[in-house]
């Protein structure tokens, strides 16, 4: 972007005034016009001897003039050099150095952060969702929610929730609730929650159309991966339109968003995020043919269009 010129804020220098210039003296009279320069004849009138002192009088008067010019050129200073490119470029390298701006990734994190919630589902009428180190991993399910409606909506993988007893979240306060499923979309491993308690403090992402992401868009995904969290991981769109079968076979999901932002077990439900804080995707699955289920580089998110036509909301 063309920037507009800068030009220096320097006062002008005030213009000196001219010295008026002297009058022509009148012509000596025909008897002193013998008489050498600057003196009078014997016995001129006074008013010759004055005309014959202008002359001195006047070289006073300019030499003054000067001194007075000069001591006021001396007291502005001389002018300042108009300020470049390079000087602006300067100041902000040293700016930046003093004070570095949070990149943007941060930014995209501090802007979603309010409504990412920790959601659980608990297999035990009886479980309060506290932790408990005792407690089997299969005795409940872990994964990551993002609140899309100030009334508590937030939307999540079905995959987070299905079969539980009793559904939990936890907002990025520390506020918990339980909270039940009102909607799902199993075509797209979607389902919608409604929380029971509310902070007073809540905030609803902002979500964008994918109709202009294109891969190499930078993005991160925010989610709990393995109970830990809200943590941050940083990539790019890898893809678009890709297509993902479930280990179990039971159904292939279509049209997704790949990227390689880190994920593993506990970002599924999470929010994929613009580098504007914009959610363009929920995060799905991660693809590994090994038996080990943790990241390699490739993971799948659910395009918001879908996860809004889930929530009931109108597609972008």
């Amino acid at each position: 972007m063309n920037k507009a010129p800068l030009t220096s804020r320097s006062p002008r220098r005030p213009a000196a005034a001219p010295a008026p210039a002297p009058t022509a003296a009148a012509e000596p009279p025909a008897e002193a016009a013998s008489a050498p320069a600057g003196s009078t004849a014997p016995g001129a009138p006074p008013a010759a001897r004055r005309r014959a002192a202008h002359p001195a009088l006047w070289a006073v008067a300019g030499a003054l003039l000067a001194a007075l010019a000069v001591t006021a050129v001396q007291h502005i200073g001389p002018a300042q050099r108009p300020v470049t490119q390079d000087d602006i470029d300067r100041a902000v390298r040293e700016s930046l150095e003093k004070e570095p701006l949070p990149s943007q990734a941060t930014k995209a994190y501090q802007a979603i952060l309010p409504s990412v919630v920790r959601v659980s589902g608990l297999m035990n009428e009886d479980d309060d969702g506290e932790e408990n180190p005792e407690r089997r991993a299969m005795d409940r399910s872990l994964g990551t929610g993002v609140v899309i409606i100030d009334n508590g909506t937030i939307l999540t993988n079905l995959h987070v929730v299905w079969g539980s007893k009793k559904i939990r979240v936890r907002f990025a306060g520390g506020h918990e609730s339980e909270a039940v499923m009102v909607g799902a979309q199993p075509e797209n491993d979607l389902a919608v929650l409604k929380a029971l308690d509310l902070p007073d403090d809540l905030e609803a992402a902002t979500m964008r159309s994918t109709a202009d992401l294109l891969p190499g868009d930078h993005v991160i995904a925010v989610g709990h991966p393995f109970g830990i969290g809200p943590s941050v991981s940083y990539g790019v769109v890898s893809g678009l339109k890709r297509e993902f079968r479930s280990e179990a076979g039971e159904r292939t999901l279509t049209n997704l968003i790949q990227f390689d932002a880190a994920a593993n077990p506990g970002n599924s439900g999470g929010p994929l995020v613009t580098m504007d804080g914009q959610v363009v995707g929920i995060v799905t699955a991660i693809l590994n043919p090994s038996e080990q289920r943790t990241f390699i580089g490739i993971g799948f998110a659910v395009p918001i269009e879908n996860a809004a036509q889930a929530a009931g909301m109108p597609p972008f």
